[in-house]
């Protein structure tokens, strides 16, 4: 690419892509309004997650309402083994996902989505969740942490404790049922399967419902 090119793309301010084939109409939805019994562990309105600071102003999660409805299936398939579904995070507005990008380094770049193509977490298509034992209350040890930038990771992780694995693999059959697909290198990652029909966006959680 010359170099005049170049500085341009650099100076020019980003936008959100434009898919010409999302032609559904966002319909987030809380995803707590639901079922109150899914609980929220939103890390990025906390200091606790790979960037140290909060980027949420809110611990609020939301999707569209097929994706949410498929997540509040799979939440009751898993009380039936004595688990619930805690959430970490579901739509992200673009902006966000920008922010990641620019502070994760290349090598580590698998982990985070591409802002010229946008995430499907954009799309609010996308949710990263876990376990919490129904009994106690306490989110269950999965194979690595959350946002966790290692092999320990993928889903296909065949190290770590065999309980670990088995409830990360419990968790991903619930899922797979209810129309998710996981993510190739984030055990808690998934994607719905009708993500596409729905565009990329970059609203702050205060313009939501």
């Amino acid at each position: 690419m010359p170099l005049f090119a170049a500085l341009l793309l650099l100076l020019a301010p980003w936008q959100p892509p434009v898919d010409p084939e999302a032609t559904a109409a966002p319909d987030l939805v809380e995803i707590t309004a639901l079922d109150p019994t899914i609980r929220l562990d939103i890390r990025y309105a906390t200091p606790r997650n790979f960037l140290g600071r909060p980027v949420y102003s809110e611990a609020r999660a939301f999707l569209q309402r097929p994706a949410a409805e498929a997540l509040v299936r799979a939440h009751r398939r898993l009380k039936t083994e004595g688990y619930g579904i805690v959430v970490f995070d579901a739509y992200r507005p673009w902006s966000v996902t920008r922010l990641f990008w620019e502070a994760t380094p290349d090598d580590k770049k698998h982990f985070v989505a591409d802002p010229s193509k946008g995430s499907r977490h954009n799309r609010g298509c996308a949710v990263d969740v876990s376990l919490y034992d129904l009994r106690t209350g306490r989110l269950v040890q999965m194979p690595s942490e959350y946002d966790e930038m290692t092999p320990r990771a993928y889903p296909d992780y065949r190290g770590g404790p065999r309980r670990a694995r088995r409830l990360r693999d419990l968790l991903r059959r619930a899922m797979e049922a209810e129309g998710f697909d996981v993510y190739e290198y984030e055990w808690w990652h998934f994607d719905y399967r009708g993500w596409r029909r729905y565009p990329v966006l970059d609203l702050p959680f205060s313009a939501l419902p």
